[in-house]
C-alpha cells in the first residue's frame, strides 16, 4: 500500500515518520520551502518513545502522476481547502482518506470532494511540536491514532491497512466506534481549547477554582447538549467522564489553540466553537458564545 502524508509537521511527520520507519511506502505532499528542507536535514523525530532519523519521500502539488491507496490529512481546518486541491491528482477510484482534524465538519467537505465511499473515521492523541530546525519534538508517552469505518464495520480494506499500521512504533487502532470517538474528542477539544483560551491559563489553576471547575463542567454540558439535539452519538455520561480527565491533567497543560493564541497565529474558532453554535437552535450556551466571541475579536485584531 502506497501512502500519501499531507504535510510533514508535527502530527503528520510524526506518524508517516513512524510508518516510514517501519518500512511503509511513504510519500510526504510538502510545500517547496519545506521540502527544500527537509531535503537538508532529513526527517528527524526526538520523542519518548524512541528518536527517528530518516530520509523521506517528498514531492510537491506539482509533482502529479502518481496516485495512492491511502491518503493522511492532518491539517488545520483553515488549510483544508487548499489541501483537497492539493491532493485531487494523487486520487484514484479506490483511494482511502484518513483525516486527523479537530471536531467534525471536515468530513462533509471531504466526502464532497471525494465521494461518501473514501473517507474514513480517524483521530488523534498526541502532544509534538517542531523546534526552531524543524525536528518533530514529542514528550509525552501518548502517541495514539485511531481509525475506523464510519460504519462501524469491519471492511476488506481496513484490515487492509490494520496490516499496514501494526507493528509500528505508535499506537495505531482500529476502532468499530470511531464516529463516537470522533464526536467524544470533539467535545473534550472544544471545551479544553475554549476554557484555557479564554481564561488565558493553563488547566491546573483554572481547575484549582471552585469557579473554574463549575465554568468548565457547564460548558461541558453546554456542547453535549449542542450535540445531542444534532442526534450525535454521545454517551450519557461522557460529560462525567470528560470532566474526570481534565481533572487529572497536567497543571501546566494548555491547548494548541491556547498557544496559538499566544503567538499571533490563526486559530480553528470557526472549525470547532463556530461550527457547534451554527447548530445550537434551542439551547442557551453562553460560555460558548462568550469564548467564540473573545476568539473572533481576537481574530479580527491578527
Amino acid at each position: 500500500m502506497n501512502i500519501l502524508i499531507v504535510g510533514a509537521g508535527a502530527i503528520g511527520g510524526y506518524f508517516g515518520g513512524r510508518l516510514s520507519e517501519k518500512g511503509q511506502d511513504v510519500t510526504f505532499l510538502v510545500r517547496e520551502k519545506r521540502k527544500e528542507i527537509l531535503e537538508k536535514t532529513g526527517l528527524k523525530i526526538e520523542s519518548i518513545n524512541g528518536n527517528a532519523d530518516l530520509v523521506p519521500h517528498l514531492i510537491t502539488a506539482s509533482d502529479v502522476g502518481e496516485t495512492f491507496d491511502l491518503i493522511l490529512v492532518s491539517t488545520k481546518s483553515y488549510h483544508l481547502a487548499q489541501a483537497i486541491d492539493d491532493i485531487r491528482p494523487f486520487v484514484k477510484d479506490d483511494t482511502i482518506i484518513l483525516p486527523l482534524l479537530n471536531g467534525i465538519g471536515h468530513l462533509d467537505q471531504l466526502i464532497d470532494a471525494f465521494g461518501e465511499n473514501a473517507v474514513i473515521g480517524g483521530l488523534c492523541f498526541i502532544e509534538t511540536t517542531l523546534d526552531e530546525n524543524g525536528t518533530i519534538l514529542q514528550k509525552s508517552p501518548s502517541h495514539q491514532l485511531i481509525y475506523g469505518e464510519r460504519s462501524g464495520e469491519i471492511t476488506p480494506r481496513i484490515e487492509k491497512l490494520q496490516e499496514v499500521f501494526d507493528g509500528a512504533n505508535a499506537s495505531f487502532e482500529l476502532s468499530t466506534q470511531i464516529t463516537q470517538e470522533m464526536w467524544h474528542k470533539y467535545l473534550f477539544i472544544t471545551t479544553m481549547s475554549g476554557i484555557t483560551s479564554l481564561m488565558e491559563s493553563p488547566i491546573g489553576p483554572i481547575m484549582e477554582l471552585e469557579t473554574g471547575r463549575h465554568t468548565v463542567k457547564s460548558l461541558l454540558e453546554e456542547i453535549a447538549a449542542i450535540m445531542r439535539e444534532m442526534e450525535a452519538p454521545i454517551k450519557k455520561c461522557i460529560t462525567t467522564d470528560l470532566f474526570n480527565k481534565i481533572e487529572t491533567m497536567s497543571y501546566d497543560m494548555k491547548s494548541s489553540m491556547q498557544r496559538d493564541l499566544e503567538k499571533s497565529l490563526p486559530l480553528e474558532a470557526d472549525h470547532l466553537q463556530g461550527f457547534l453554535l451554527h447548530h445550537a437552535q434551542a439551547t442557551p450556551v453562553p460560555i460558548l458564545e462568550t469564548i467564540y466571541t473573545k476568539l473572533k475579536i481576537y481574530e479580527k485584531s491578527n
